[in-house]
C-alpha cells in the first residue's frame, strides 16, 4: 500500500485510462476516467463490497496513460481490453452473436441465416438481427413457402424435390426472366423491411384458390401462415414510423449489479431483444457506456440510430461509433427507451436471486478452492478426461474453466495417434502435445491442471509438465463407488461436503469435461461406422462418399433422410439401397 499511496499521489487529474495489476504483473482490469487522480484514488480510499473488493484485494500495482480527451480514452480503454483481456473486464464480455437473413447477390438468389457477417458486403441485402434463431428460421421457411427462390447452395445437374413441389422455378436447368426474379426480390426485401401486405395478398389469393379446389389441408396451411404473420407483427410492432433501424439501449441497477435491455427495431417493428446482467465494479454510468460501445464492436451491423436514457453520454458513444445517438425527452422515441429501462428492472429483480446464486456456484466456489490448495492466483483451470472403445477411436477432451465459469471456445479435441487400451499413454500423448503447444505458440498457461482420476493420472500428468519444465499444479479428482467425487489430491487427499459449492463446481467440471470427450469420441464412431457402411453400398465411389459425409456427418442423420433427399447426391436406385440398409441396420 505504500507503493499505491506514492503512486496515488503523483497522479494528474487528467483524462485517461488506467491499468490494474496483480501479484504476478498481470493486468486483471482496465477502466477509464475523466479524472484519473479522483477516480484511481477511489478504489483504494472507500470500503467496497462484491466484485470491487475482489478486485481492490488483488490488485498490487497499477499503470496510466494520460489522454486529450474522453473519446480518446474510450476508444484506448476498449483496445487495452480487447489486447489483455483482463479477468474483471470480462463481466462485460458478451460473446454472443446474432444470426441474420440474407438474401444473396447472385445471378439466382438464396434466403439463407448467416452468423458470421462479412461486414464488407453490401449491407442491403442483409436482415436483423435476429436474436431469436427459431424466429429467423420460421421468417426464412415462409418466404421459401411461398416465393419459389433458388434452394440448393451448388447447382445440381437436374431438377431437385423442390422444383417438383414447386418451391423452385428449376434454376439448374431453364433460363429464367429477370423480371420474375426482381418481382420476387422486391417483394421479399419489402417484407423484411416491415411491409407484408404483398405476402399476406399472396397467401390469401393460394388459401381461396386450395379452398375451391378442395384442398382443404393446403388451404388450412395457409391460414395458419397468415395466422403466423399476423399475431408476429401486431406483436412487434411499435409507433414509430421511421423505416431506419433503430437500437434501443435501457439499464437498471441494483444491489450492486446492473442490467442493459437492448431492443433491435427494423421497419418499425421489433425483430428481437438481448440483455445482459453483470457485477457492477466501476461507476454504472461508465460500465453501462463501455457496454453499448463494446457492443458493436462484435459482427454486428450498426444501426442508423441508437436511442439511450438521458444520463448517458451520447456525444461520447456517437462520436466513438460514428452514428447518431439520441437521448429523447419526449414522444414516441423517450416511451420506447422507457420500456427497455422497464424491461431491464423487471429482469434483473426476477434474475437477481438465480444470479448471485450462480455466483456462489461458480465464483466464490472458485475462490474456495484457491484456498484450499494455498494458491496465490486461479483465474484458469484446465482439465482432461479420456474415452475409447475397446481400445479404438482414442480420444482426450480438454476443457477451460475461467474463474468458475466455462470457456468453451477454449476447450480442445485430441485424436490419439494409437488405439491402445491404456489410459495413462493417452492422458501423457494429450497433455504433452497440448502443453508443447503453449510453450511454442505462448499461449495462455492454467493456473491449476485437474485430471479425472487418482494418483496414477497425476503422475502421468507431472511427468508431463516436469520434462516441459513447465511449473503448474496438479490435482486429482477421485471417486467413491457410487461414481460420485469424493475427495480431491494435491499435497494430500483432501474430503469435500457434498453439500458445497466447491463439490458442485467439481461435480460441474467433471461432468463438462466428461460429456465433451464422450461426444467428441461418439461423433468420430458414428463416422467411421458411416464411412464403412458407404463402402459396402454399390454405387457410392470416392466423391459421393465425401459428399455425403460431409452432409450428413452421422448414421443416424443419414438414416433420418428421404430417399429424395439422397438422390439430390446420388441416383434414385442407389439412394433407394441404401435407405433400405440404413433401415435394416437400424439406423433409425
Amino acid at each position: 500500500m505504500d507503493k499505491i499511496k506514492a503512486k496515488l499521489s503523483l497522479l494528474p487529474t487528467d483524462p485517461g485510462c488506467y491499468l490494474m495489476k496483480d501479484s504476478e504483473g498481470s493486468i486483471i482490469y482496465v477502466g477509464k476516467a475523466k479524472n484519473l487522480k479522483r477516480r484511481v484514488s477511489s478504489y483504494f480510499n472507500r470500503t467496497h463490497t462484491g466484485k470491487t473488493a475482489r478486485l481492490v484485494a488483488d490488485i498490487k500495482d497499477f499503470e496510466y496513460i494520460v489522454v486529450g480527451s474522453n473519446t480518446e480514452s474510450l476508444v484506448l480503454e476498449i483496445n487495452l481490453i480487447k489486447k489483455y483481456d483482463p479477468k474483471y473486464n470480462i463481466l462485460l464480455r458478451d460473446d454472443k452473436t446474432y444470426p441474420y437473413i440474407e438474401l444473396t447477390k447472385e445471378k439466382y438468389p438464396r434466403l439463407s441465416i448467416v452468423r458470421n457477417i462479412n461486414l464488407k458486403k453490401n449491407k442491403t441485402r442483409l436482415f436483423g438481427p435476429y436474436p431469436n434463431v427459431g424466429a429467423a428460421r420460421n421468417t426464412v421457411n415462409l418466404l421459401n413457402r411461398i416465393y419459389p427462390l433458388r434452394k440448393c447452395v451448388n447447382m445440381p445437374k437436374k431438377p431437385c424435390l423442390y422444383y417438383h413441389i414447386g418451391q423452385c422455378l428449376g434454376y439448374c436447368f431453364k433460363e429464367i426472366d429477370n423480371n420474375v426474379i426482381t418481382k420476387m426480390e422486391e417483394d421479399i426485401i419489402r417484407f423484411l423491411k416491415g411491409d407484408a401486405d404483398e405476402v399476406i395478398k399472396l397467401l390469401k389469393e393460394e388459401m381461396e384458390k386450395e379452398s375451391n379446389l378442395m384442398h382443404y389441408e393446403k388451404a388450412l396451411e395457409c391460414k395458419n401462415l397468415l395466422d403466423y404473420i399476423d399475431i408476429t407483427l401486431t406483436k412487434q410492432k411499435v409507433e414509430i414510423n421511421e423505416n431506419i433501424d433503430i437500437d434501443v439501449f435501457g439499464y437498471y441497477e441494483n444491489d450492486g449489479y446492473v442490467c442493459c435491455q437492448v431492443f433491435f427495431i427494423r421497419g418499425s417493428k421489433i425483430v428481437g431483444r438481448h440483455y445482459k446482467i453483470w457485477p457492477i465494479i466501476d461507476d454504472a454510468l461508465e460500465e453501462v457506456t463501455k457496454y453499448i460501445s463494446y457492443f458493436y464492436d462484435k459482427d454486428v451491423l450498426l444501426p442508423k440510430e441508437v436511442l439511450v436514457p438521458e444520463s448517458i453520454d451520447t456525444n461520447l458513444i456517437s462520436e466513438y461509433l460514428g452514428i447518431r445517438v439520441l437521448s429523447p425527452i419526449k414522444g414516441v422515441k423517450k416511451k420506447i427507451v422507457d420500456m427497455a429501462i422497464d424491461n431491464a428492472k423487471v429482469l434483473l429483480n426476477e434474475k437477481f436471486d438465480l444470479i448471485k446464486r450462480d455466483e456462489e456456484r461458480t465464483v466464490l466456489a472458485n475462490e474456495e478452492l484457491k484456498s484450499l490448495l494455498k494458491l496465490d492466483k486461479l483465474d484458469r483451470i484446465e482439465i482432461f478426461d479420456n474415452s475409447h472403445l475397446f481400445g479404438s477411436f482414442n480420444v482426450s477432451g480438454m476443457v477451460v474453466f475461467e474463474n468458475g465459469v466455462p470457456a468453451k471456445n477454449e476447450y480442445r479435441k485430441f485424436k490419439i495417434s494409437e488405439d491402445i487400451n491404456d489410459d495413462y499413454k493417452t492422458m501423457y500423448e494429450a497433455m504433452y502435445r497440448r502443453y508443447f503447444r503453449v510453450l511454442k505458440d505462448g499461449l495462455k498457461k492454467p493456473d491449476l491442471i485437474i485430471v479425472d482420476g487418482g494418483k496414477g493420472q497425476m503422475s502421468v500428468a507431472n511427468k508431463v509438465i516436469s520434462e516441459l519444465n513447465l511449473n503448474i499444479p496438479i490435482v486429482g479428482l477421485k471417486k467413491d463407488d457410487k461414481h460420485s467425487t469424493s475427495s480431491l489430491i494435491y499435497d494430500k487427499e483432501y474430503s469435500i461436503d457434498k453439500t458445497s459449492n466447491l463439490f458442485h463446481l467439481l461435480t460441474r467440471m467433471q461432468d463438462e469435461v466428461h460429456n465433451f470427450t464422450i461426444n467428441y469420441h461418439r461423433k468420430l464412431r458414428s463416422k467411421g461406422a458411416l464411412s464403412s457402411i458407404l463402402d459396402s453400398i454399390d454405387g457410392i465411389g470416392s466423391k459421393r462418399k465425401d459428399e455425403l459425409l460431409k452432409k450428413y456427418r452421422s448414421v443416424k442423420k443419414i438414416s433420418e433422410a428421404s430417399v429424395d433427399e439422397l438422390s439430390l447426391i446420388l441416383p434414385v436406385k442407389v439412394a433407394s439401397n441404401l435407405h433400405t440398409f440404413l433401415e435394416n441396420y437400424g439406423g433409425k
